[in-house]
This record gives structure tokens, C-alpha cells and sequence, in this order.
């Protein structure tokens, strides 16, 4: 019985959907991290005087072990407790980016959405005012002769 219920939950169009729908979001945040990581964040960091923002953080308590160290990674892994903004940033950068392109992706589709909806398919009969489908040749309510479509 649970296997069977089971099935059919899964096996629905909307499930299906929805995976599909997952594994494209995964696949589309790793582009736009990419976008955000290699186009967007360097220019930035350029105009700003060669600041990368990943790598900008407060020290909340100092790591235990002796340092230098070379990035935030090996500071938390000594033992260090680090506030980084800069991190904040870049997802920030990244979410206003999938925004952005999600908005202007359904822009696209109310736009496609609207032509599609446009096509008419239906008329008024000239004789008594009834809506009667666009190839009509003569009116299902009055029995008037219309001319073809």
C-alpha cells in the first residue's frame, strides 16, 4: 500500500517537474557563481583598487596556533573565529544577479505568454451579437451567413 501511494506521488507530473526544475536551478546558480566569481567581481575589485571582497573579514577571536596564514580557510582551521562580510557580499552580488535574470526570464515569458493569448479565436456575429468561433461560415445562434474568415 505505502509503496504503491508511493508511486504514485512520484510518478506525477508535478514532482517530475519540480526535480527537473532543482537540478536546472543547481545547474544555473553554479553558472552564475561563475559569472559573479570570474566577470563581475573582478571589475569591481579593480575599481575599487584590487579589493576582493572574499577575502575581507573581522578577526571575532584570534587563532590559537602561531600564524602567518594565507587565507581565512587556514586561520578558522588553527582555530580562529572570522565575521566575513566580504563572503556576504559576493552572495549578495550572486542573488541580485539570479534576480535580475529570473525577472528578465519572466519578462520573456509574459511577453510570449501575451502573443499567444492575442491570437483571437473568436468573433461576433454581425446579426445578433453572439460570440461564435473566428471560421464561421454562418451563426450557430441565428443561423445568419457570415462571410469566411
Amino acid at each position: 500500500m505505502f509503496w504503491e501511494d508511493f508511486k504514485k506521488f512520484a510518478i506525477r507530473g508535478n514532482v517530475v517537474d519540480m526535480a527537473v526544475g532543482v537540478v536546472i536551478g543547481a545547474a544555473f546558480g553554479n553558472i552564475v557563481k561563475s559569472l559573479v566569481d570570474h566577470l563581475i567581481m573582478p571589475p569591481i575589485g579593480l575599481v575599487t583598487g584590487g579589493i576582493d571582497f572574499s577575502r575581507h573579514y573581522v578577526v571575532l577571536k584570534a587563532p590559537s596556533g602561531p600564524g602567518p596564514y594565507a587565507n581565512p580557510e587556514e586561520m578558522t582551521k588553527a582555530g580562529a573565529v572570522l565575521l566575513q562580510y566580504g563572503q556576504v557580499i559576493n552572495n549578495l552580488v550572486s542573488f541580485f544577479i539570479v534576480a535580475l535574470c529570473v525577472f528578465l526570464l519572466m519578462q520573456l515569458m509574459g511577453k510570449l505568454q501575451r502573443k499567444h493569448e492575442e491570437v483571437a479565436t473568436t468573433k461576433e456575429c454581425p446579426e445578433c451579437a453572439m460570440t461564435i468561433p473566428i471560421k464561421a461560415v454562418r451563426c450557430g445562434h441565428c443561423t445568419a451567413a457570415l462571410k469566411a474568415a
